[in-house]
């Protein structure tokens, strides 16, 4: 019988192609992907822009990778225009979501309280979100990465504490995404440590198979190190994610 704790702890590499893309480009990505990934020792998404779920689940269906979307609306449908609802999301056969990512934190204004929603809107329609946290520069500057991430956090926990453990959690110092710029692995691991620690607060004995995921520039030069942390569950890959032997590599560095 497989033992569904060891399952949900293994640790999962997300893709995440931001605004990029072409339906050419993406099939000679994931054909590529397909070719290379072989079977991986990790859960392994790609979170495509909306135009292209359907193409992609279609290119993956079956495969060891599963489809992930960017975004999800926090209302379950209605005059929201542009918005794609939860279910929409789960029609195309889309598993995961990311939530709360600091691009649209910044460029789109959401708040603490609209991750929250948004969270327990793909929850309550199957989907796994991934939920994006992390503190700015100036922020680490004046050591404040402690409170930002434990109060970004407390808000989903606040509203989905019920369900907490089926959440992924992404730390993403802002200042580490498309710079180039990587938290130190220790860094990195001392946030993650007191994000379990708030999360076991939480969920209890649960808190040991939430993933916690990496996502500040995690490269295939890096990746291994940085997945080698005890508290550092996968990665949510940006630029990498793009070129297959990159991400490929990355993929082989999760075990």
């Amino acid at each position: 019988m497989v033992n569904t704790t060891e399952m949900k702890k293994k640790k999962l590499i997300a893709g995440n192609w931001k605004m990029n893309g072409s339906l050419v480009a993406n099939e000679a990505l994931l054909q590529a992907l397909l070719q290379g990934i072989g079977a991986p020792a990790c859960d392994v998404a790609v979170c495509v822009p909306a135009p292209y779920l359907a193409q992609v689940q279609s290119l993956v269906d079956g495969t060891s990778i599963a489809v992930g979307a960017q975004d999800v609306s926090a209302q379950p449908q209605g005059a929201f225009t542009g918005e794609q609802s939860a279910a929409m999301l789960k029609d195309f056969g889309v598993r995961y979501v990311i939530v709360g990512h600091s691009e649209r934190r910044q460029y789109h204004g959401e708040t603490d309280e609209l991750v929250a929603a948004k969270t327990a809107a793909a929850l309550a329609n199957g989907l796994t979100p991934i939920v994006c946290i992390g503190e700015t520069l100036a922020q680490r500057e004046a050591g404040q990465t402690e409170e930002v991430v434990k109060r970004q956090l407390a808000a989903v926990i606040h509203v989905n504490g019920h369900c907490i453990s089926e959440i992924v959690v992404a730390y993403e110092p802002v200042w580490a995404i498309g710079t180039g710029k990587t938290a130190a692995p220790d860094q990195a691991q001392a946030v993650h440590a007191l994000l379990r620690a708030q999360l076991h607060h939480a969920a209890n004995e649960h808190a040991a198979g939430i993933r916690i995921l990496y996502g500040g520039s995690m490269n295939a030069s890096n990746a291994a190190e940085l997945l080698a942390q005890p508290d550092i569950d996968g990665g949510l890959i940006g630029g990498a994610s793009l070129k297959a032997p990159d991400f490929l590599q990355i993929i082989a560095a999760a075990r």
